[in-house]
């Protein structure tokens, strides 16, 4: 689905946008909304990139585990998370190790990092050795949700159970929360009430995909949303009261309609209302997705303090988006797409009697 990689590859450049133009202030050493005070109020929208990932994720972790055993979905889970993760937590140990880089520094001891190599890091109370990490543990714990699934069986019943489970538990825990009668942090890291309805709403709309339109999936897609919003417009907010409006200058109305174009261009998608061609441009972007929301944020330690001061402010944000372009294809072409290759199991011989097998192609996170 060529569509999911420019969705996907735009995802990441949202999440890169935010960061360079508003987030990163001890990079640049100065506020990036005062540097770019006209694409400060769209750029800071960008944050909502990993909500879209979020969704992304429920489409098509789903559509990669329908049919097929834990040991397959695991494998494919392993292979395509931890190459690029690993190269880039060397590279985060390399620029702070290595070079006088302070912006945004974990400052965290060799023990720290190698904890941090095994993605559980928020397990173990460890800090991330990157901030973009913290979405990863989202996803982790999705992963290993969606392991019980497959493990009691992926029919389209099931998936209509699991996911109204899901979306009643996130419900509960937040009402719960809100009236202070209940808020424990095991069920919290459980149920991840503020990033299942994404989950959840991809995974119906996979639904909406394969089997049609029915009701209850299309109830679950409008429980999402209205889940969504409320979850989109608290982390929004907690950022503005952190930095400021004048450093974060994003309205309520504007996160209700960034997640409200969100869900319809997913709903699009998923109805078959928006195809694209495939092509090996969008392969390409949607390859370099992962590594470019991987590295940007090493990328811009590294580059924008060389050279704030000897350009623009504009020319050192598009040289530095471009050099963390073309790391992640680096990344992408000569690291993970060789390491996937040699991992991946390899196809029977066919003969006369076998009959072909079509392996869905799905690529995240």
């Amino acid at each position: 689905m060529a569509e999911l990689d420019l969705l996907r590859f735009l995802a990441a450049l949202a999440v890169l946008a935010f960061h360079y133009l508003v987030a990163y202030a001890s990079v640049w050493g100065d506020r990036p909304a005062e540097l770019f005070p006209a694409l400060a109020p769209i750029a800071g929208l960008g944050i909502l990139g990993v909500e879209l990932f979020f969704i992304i994720s429920g489409f098509v972790i789903l559509m990669t585990v329908w049919g097929r055993g834990l040991g397959a979905f695991a494998r494919s889970r392993l292979v395509r998370l931890y190459p690029a993760y690993w190269l880039s937590l060397i590279a985060v140990a390399a620029v702070y190790g290595l070079t006088g880089a302070k912006a945004l520094n974990p400052k965290l001891s060799p023990g720290e990092y190698l904890v941090n190599a095994t993605m559980f890091q928020r397990l173990f109370k460890v800090t991330d050795a990157s901030g973009v990490y913290w979405s990863l543990w989202a996803e982790l714990r999705f992963y290993l949700l969606m392991a019980i699934l497959v493990i009691i069986g992926v029919t389209y019943g099931r998936v209509l159970t699991f996911t109204g489970v899901w979306l009643a538990a996130a419900l509960g825990v937040k009402l719960l929360a809100a009236a202070e009668l209940y808020d424990d942090d095991v069920v919290r890291e459980i149920v991840m009430p503020d990033y299942a309805p994404y989950f959840a709403a991809g995974m119906a709309l996979y639904l909406i995909h394969k089997h049609g339109g029915s009701w209850l999936p299309w109830l679950y897609v409008a429980a999402g949303y209205g889940l969504s919003i409320d979850s989109a417009l608290a982390r929004v907010a907690r950022r503005v009261d952190a930095a400021g409006f004048k450093n974060m200058p994003v309205t309520d109305v504007s996160v209700v309609i960034a997640i409200t174009l969100i869900f319809v261009v997913m709903s699009l998608m998923a109805l078959g209302l928006i195809r694209l061609k495939p092509s090996r441009t969008l392969t390409a972007l949607g390859g370099i997705t992962y590594p470019l929301y991987l590295f940007h944020s090493v990328v811009a330690v590294a580059v924008i303090p060389l050279l704030t001061g000897h350009l623009p402010p504009w020319a050192t944000a598009i040289v530095t988006a471009l050099t963390a372009a073309a790391l992640s294809y680096l990344v992408y072409s000569f690291a993970e797409r060789p390491i996937q290759r040699l991992l991946k199991p390899r196809r029977p011989a066919q003969t006369a009697t076998t009959p072909a097998v079509q392996v869905e192609k799905a690529s995240v996170p």
